[in-house]
This record gives structure tokens, C-alpha cells and sequence, in this order.
């Protein structure tokens, strides 16, 4: 069989030996994200169709407004992920508290945790611009048999086994890592099959795209307005492209094809950033590790961060290793 005519089932069956203590339930979190993300694709698609867009009159702990689909999406994947019987732990964007799950037993005998966000850049749904799900799988580090604590999702990002995104754009696809490299995988609508199609993603180490959002750039620290001005010099390959959607999946997604920095710092308006460790920094650092990228938090490698809280925020410096490290240096001049 051709590599890139493999389903996602195949290529997780045939990749299971790569997945470090799991006796199988890790290959099983991966399939129950990949049902989830089907079923939310097909409510995705019908956006405009029947009533699931706009604001579902609720905000989320962030204090930010939960659209329709958010909810819709939070509900199925942490449905999918209990119904398996697969995890100890979730934890939500769209949640206040980590969900304990226990097995029908009652027991507690799983051993992983995961993290999500279930609907990055939902407010784009209306205006049919893409948008995705991100998350990330630990190992839980409290005893096996024992209800889950906050320590268990409160690690470092590089104690992550797995972490992956679905982009909902002009076509539906699943990247994934698990350490060992990156792999997307594409939905064929006609028969609801995942397959392989961009085996082994990487960044290059230079990229010509920016993405950051310039209508902030009075409230940015200095460091992000002279790394700004850098990218818009002609000089060498510069002037740089600016792109951005305001959807981080969709963002990373397209740097990543294309060769480019994703940058979210702190602002006077954010003065912790806005992007959450846990549910988006963390995957997303994850992924571009794997993929020859570089992901900091404009000082620092973000997955070397203790998470203090489950809805942290830090800034984000994510892309082409080489532009990150060049962020970083106009950032350490103000440090």
C-alpha cells in the first residue's frame, strides 16, 4: 500500500509500537478525536443552513462569549471521549473545572488525560472562514485507581505523548504528532474516511509570512513593534508577507505549508497574552517541535513552562525556527 493512500485507522494500527507505555487506549483517544471531529465537520458544514451560528447567550471562564458551535462542539467531543471509557481526565477551554470520568465500574483505572480546545475561532464561523479543534494527551501523573487531581493537567507541554489539530477549511483535515514526527490526515466526505496526505509536515527554516495582529500594535511591547518593522524592511528577502486570520489553527496550518511566525504577545491589553497554555500554546508548541519549528513564549521555550492554573495565559512566538529566534532577539533587548 502506497503511503499516502493509508487511512488514519491503518497508519495508527501500524504506528502503535511508537506509542510509548499505551497498551492501546492512546490509539484509541486518537480514533474517538477523529469521530468527534466528524461529527462537528458535518455541523460545521451546515453553518448557515439551520441555526447554529452566532452567540449562544453564555460566556466561558475567560469571560469570552461561547457561540453555538462552541458549545455543540464541547458537547461532542467530551461525549465521545467519556463514551469510550478511555480517560481519566478532561479539560475544557469551555469549562471552569477539569471533568473527572470514571470507568462504568466506577473505577479509576485509566491512565490519560486530555486537553482541548473544542472550537478554536468559532466567531469566524459566520463569515465561513476555517476554524479548527486542538488537543493535547498526558499521562496522568497521580496513582492509577485514584480520581484525578489538577495536578494531573497541570505539566509541563513536554511531558505531552500527543497533541493535534482538525481544520474545518476548504477541505477537513487531522495533524496530529505523538512524538515521532508530524502527519496530516484528510477527510474524504464521500465515504467519511481520514487519509494520509501530507506524511512528515515540516517547517522550513526560514519563512516570508508574519502573522500577527497589526490593529494592536500601539499596545505591543517594543520588542514585537521593532521585530514588526524588521519584517516590513526591503532587505534581502524582506519585506516579508503579512498574513493573518485570527484563527490560530488556521494560522499555524498555513505557516507551517508555507514557512512562517505566528507571533501573540502580551499587549497593555493583555498584559498576559491572550492564547491559553494549556489548550492551544502547548499542542501547538508540540506540533512545531516535531515539524523542525521553534515555539517560545518571546524569552523562553513555551513547553518548559509549569502551568500555575488550568486557564493560564502566555504570550506566543510560534513558526520557522529561525524567524522565532530572530523575535527573540529584539525581545531580549527589553527584557
Amino acid at each position: 500500500m502506497k503511503e499516502r493512500n493509508k487511512t488514519l485507522g491503518e497508519y495508527i494500527i501500524e504506528k502503535q509500537e511508537e506509542f510509548k507505555y499505551s497498551s492501546g487506549e492512546l490509539s484509541r483517544i486518537i480514533n474517538a478525536i477523529r469521530l468527534a471531529a466528524k461529527v462537528v465537520n458535518y455541523k460545521v458544514n451546515k453553518a448557515g443552513l439551520v441555526d447554529i451560528v452566532g452567540a449562544a447567550g453564555e460566556q466561558n471562564i475567560q469571560g469570552e462569549d461561547q457561540q453555538k458551535l462552541d458549545v455543540y462542539a464541547n458537547e461532542v467531543f467530551i461525549q465521545t471521549l467519556i463514551n469510550r471509557e478511555i480517560v481519566c481526565g478532561i479539560a475544557s477551554e469551555e469549562n471552569d473545572d477539569f471533568i473527572t470520568v470514571h470507568g462504568k465500574a466506577g473505577d479509576d483505572n485509566n491512565k490519560y488525560v486530555v486537553l482541548m480546545d473544542p472550537l478554536d475561532g468559532s466567531s469566524n464561523i459566520d463569515v465561513n472562514v476555517s476554524v479548527g479543534t486542538i488537543f493535547s494527551v498526558y499521562r496522568r501523573v497521580t496513582p492509577v485507581g485514584t480520581p484525578v487531581t489538577l495536578e494531573d493537567f497541570l505539566q509541563p507541554g513536554d511531558q505531552q505523548v500527543a497533541a493535534g489539530y482538525v481544520i474545518y477549511g476548504t477541505s477537513t483535515m487531522l495533524v496530529y504528532t505523538t512524538g515521532h514526527g508530524v502527519n496530516g490526515f484528510t477527510l474524504n466526505p464521500a465515504i467519511g474516511t481520514f487519509y494520509l496526505s501530507h506524511p512528515n509536515m515540516q517547517y522550513s527554516a526560514d519563512g516570508k509570512i508574519y502573522s500577527v495582529n497589526e490593529g494592536n500594535y500601539i499596545h505591543f511591547p517594543q520588542g514585537v513593534k521593532d521585530y514588526i518593522k524588521y519584517c516590513q524592511m526591503e532587505e534581502g528577502d524582506r519585506p516579508y508577507t503579512s498574513r493573518y486570520i485570527g484563527s490560530l489553527v488556521s494560522d499555524f496550518h498555513r505557516n507551517m505549508i508555507k514557512g512562517g511566525v505566528y507571533i501573540y504577545p502580551t499587549s497593555s491589553k493583555a498584559p498576559n497574552g491572550k492564547l491559553r497554555l494549556l489548550y492551544e500554546c502547548n499542542p501547538m508548541a508540540f506540533i512545531a517541535e516535531q515539524a523542525g519549528g521553534k515555539a517560545s513564549d518571546g524569552y523562553g521555550r513555551i513547553m518548559e513552562i509549569k502551568p500555575t492554573e488550568l486557564h493560564q495565559r502566555v504570550p506566543f512566538f510560534c513558526g520557522s525556527k529561525n524567524m522565532v529566534a530572530k523575535a527573540e532577539e529584539f525581545m531580549a533587548k527589553y527584557k
